[in-house]
């Protein structure tokens, strides 16, 4: 069967942080016997850069994202040769080499080469890499809304993965589930836990609004701690809206009078749509649409009481 390719094109930049310095991106290369490439043995974060209005440009989140990379190579067991510290500060050089004002930034740390076997302990790679990448999910989707399946494939029971880590061999599910939805014409699917409550998205975080109270997944599900899922808490609650953190059930999606994901590649998007249901008007609903916008506007610098979510490079 002849393979085409897929998914968002990546635009090369000039350089790539590797294991201490900077490469040209076309020798950013790894052996074929590296660990982490047969047993998915890696961690990795997504992260972006907003150029402002005032034309500065500022990381979102960025001390958040290198505490829970950190934190990912802490339960792998992955030791890693740099401090918080150094990556913080790799991270905002990546940029800065390339000159890049906006970019999408991607940390990874995996067991390179050496012995082999589930019981190998190698030296660990990292590199840093940052590209233009817009909305995850489609700038259409984000201003109209997507269309969701609920996928056949299960969220992995808590016990049989670790949650709370950014694990690159976990994603094999949800990359089963996102190839399911897509091939079925969908944009995204959504994933249920092994209970049968609703998770998250293949990777995004889910936000369902019914009666004006906003429900989300809990973090004793098996779902990621996402940065972006803490913002958009933070930024309902300060707008006075009544959030809970509780399991709800795939046709509670249905009923929903609004639906939203949010994660760093995604941003905010809406749903307007879930295994051919409606959601509720169909069109992109107004609690949806205030968080998108105080979201985005807190990227670039332009919410006085979310500056301390930015760095400025």
């Amino acid at each position: 069967m002849a393979q085409t390719v897929s998914g968002a094109a990546v635009k090369k930049t000039s350089k790539i942080w590797f294991d201490g310095g900077f490469v040209p991106w076309d020798e950013a290369k790894v052996h074929v016997m590296s660990s982490g490439l047969h047993y998915g043995f890696g961690v990795y974060e997504g992260i972006r850069a907003y150029e402002g209005a005032d034309g500065r440009s500022a990381v979102f989140r960025l001390r958040e994202h290198v505490r829970r990379f950190v934190d990912s190579t802490n339960i792998l067991l992955l030791e890693l040769p740099y401090s918080r510290e150094q990556l913080f500060e790799c991270c905002l050089e990546t940029l800065r080499v390339n000159g890049m004002k906006s970019a999408y930034l991607r940390p990874l740390a995996f067991m390179g080469e050496g012995g082999m076997g589930l019981d190998a302990i190698n030296p660990v790679r990292v590199a840093i890499m940052a590209w233009e990448w817009g909305n995850y999910l489609g700038e259409e989707g984000a201003r109209r809304g997507i269309r969701a399946k609920v996928s056949s494939f299960t969220r992995m029971h808590v016990n049989s993965s670790a949650v709370r880590g950014k694990i690159t061999g976990q994603y094999v599910n949800s990359a089963l589930a996102k190839r399911e939805a897509k091939l079925a014409g969908y944009d995204e699917a959504i994933l249920l836990d092994s209970n049968g409550w609703v998770s998250e998205a293949s990777c995004e975080n889910l936000f369902l609004v019914r009666d004006s109270v906003i429900y989300t997944p809990p973090l004793s599900s098996p779902i990621l701690e996402g940065i972006t899922r803490n913002s958009v808490l933070r930024i309902l609650r300060d707008a006075g809206h009544e959030v809970r953190e509780t399991p709800f059930t795939r046709d509670t999606m249905y009923l929903a009078d609004e639906l939203f994901l949010c994660g760093t590649a995604a941003e905010v998007t809406p749903v307007r749509e879930v295994d051919d249901r409606r959601i509720g008007s169909g069109a992109v609903g107004p609690l949806t649409r205030m968080v998108q916008e105080r979201y985005l506007r807190a990227t670039r610098g332009e919410e006085p009481k979310y500056k301390e979510w930015l760095t400025c490079f």
